[in-house]
């Protein structure tokens, strides 16, 4: 079931045409990724789908065509300007927005859901940057939606709080929350969802999932290692999944497609020789959206 449906969206600031006619859906109970640079879009796009911009042209849909108090029922939004207050409490912020529904969730059991039930009485200013991304979290869910808008949570964030934040947005969605999450960050994007929609100055390049939009690129994979002893190519070189064999020094490059390892491990045993120093690489989400747009997205 489709709960997104954008089309053909535009949106204009003066003279920067900040969204041109942008077009994707999203599914119930997936994790769909917004992707792309800084300034490319991504924000007023996802605003435009919460109601908080009118496009200039083109439709959105959420659940069916919810507008309204309706919608903000249905749909949490955590966008990456969101700020408390310094001086308010993480209970007293999660009441004020819990007031703002008909039925909310029992903020005091989603606390303990985020991991910030021993912080009750702090105050926003003095939460650390994962805490406080914590807590936007716990207010995009207050009103129990079907939906949540989580945009660029973990920029800042250190590594540990950036990974503490994805596996909190898997448990989400593990709920039965549709996620839409916007992200400039390869590694979040290949690792939360299942598709993701590319956007560079204002269009989508590309929809599809990270395996998919990787494998549009470069299908090849590429295994090094250093033999044990000394081997004839010919017993890599005949295997179907090899396109070729290289050497450089006393290196070894297999370059092909499908199982590639376990061909080549295999061979390599029946001829007696233990690959050292053994690496597999293949084409990643950076290499996709360079292929895409010819540019690369800087952390």
């Amino acid at each position: 079931m489709k709960v997104i449906e954008v089309s053909n969206l535009r949106k204009r600031y003066r003279d920067q045409l900040a969204v041109d006619d942008v077009s994707f859906t999203v599914e119930e109970g997936e994790i769909f990724g917004v992707l792309g640079p800084n300034g490319a879009g991504k924000t007023t796009t996802v605003e435009c789908v919460a109601g908080l911009r009118t496009p200039d042209s083109g439709t959105v849909s959420v659940l069916g065509g919810l507008r309204g108090i309706e919608l903000r029922e249905q749909l949490g939004v955590q966008l990456q300007s969101s700020a408390m207050p310094a001086k308010i409490r993480v209970w007293e912020a999660l009441d004020l927005y819990a007031s703002f529904y008909r039925a909310p969730a029992d903020w005091e059991t989603l606390l303990e859901r985020v991991g910030l039930a021993g912080k009750r009485d702090t105050p926003y200013g003095k939460l650390s940057g994962g805490q406080q991304q914590r807590l936007s979290i716990a207010l995009a869910l207050i009103g129990n939606p079907r939906v949540a808008i989580l945009d660029e949570l973990t920029t800042g964030l250190d590594p540990q709080a950036r990974r503490d934040t994805w596996e909190l947005i898997e448990q989400v969605r593990a709920d039965g929350v549709t996620v839409v999450l916007v992200t400039h960050f390869m590694e979040e994007a290949e690792r939360l969802c299942d598709r993701l929609a590319v956007i560079d100055s204002g269009r989508v390049v590309a929809v599809d999932s990270p395996s998919g939009l990787i494998s549009q690129v470069d299908h090849r994979q590429r295994v090094r290692f250093r033999p044990s002893a000394a081997f004839d190519d010919a017993a890599l070189s005949a295997l179907p999944e090899v396109e070729g064999v290289s050497r450089d020094g006393g290196r070894v490059e297999v370059t092909g497609t499908g199982n590639l390892l376990l061909a080549v491990t295999t061979a390599l045993a029946e001829a007696g020789v233990v690959p050292a120093d053994l690496r597999v690489e293949q084409a990643t989400l950076d290499d996709a959206f360079l292929a895409l747009t010819g540019k690369k997205i800087s952390a």
